[in-house]
């Protein structure tokens, strides 16, 4: 099974992994202690590697988390309307 991180806490691994590689530790080495395949680290990298990646990619999830709130509300608000609509023209 698959383990999902939060993008704190992917932040938190690239930034130990990137101070680990700094220290001059082998790749191999780092993926291990931080317990991802190389390609995930690679991944991490691209997305959260710098501050204004990591805080973009985090506004970014917070925005949709918002959209998708709202989509909602629009949707139970329309659907109000549709059965007030229903209920004005006698059709109940």
């Amino acid at each position: 099974m698959a383990r999902r991180h939060t993008p704190d806490q992917v932040i938190a691994k690239v930034r130990q992994g990137q101070k680990m590689l700094n220290d001059g530790r082998p790749m191999i080495e780092v993926v291990k202690e931080l317990q991802v395949t190389e390609a995930t680290w690679y991944r991490w990298l691209n997305q959260y590697g710098s501050e204004h990646n990591a805080g973009q990619t985090k506004a970014v999830r917070e925005l949709e988390k918002e959209n998708a709130r709202l989509k909602k509300l629009v949707a139970e608000k329309e659907l109000t309307i549709d059965i007030l609509n229903e209920v004005a023209r006698g059709k109940f």
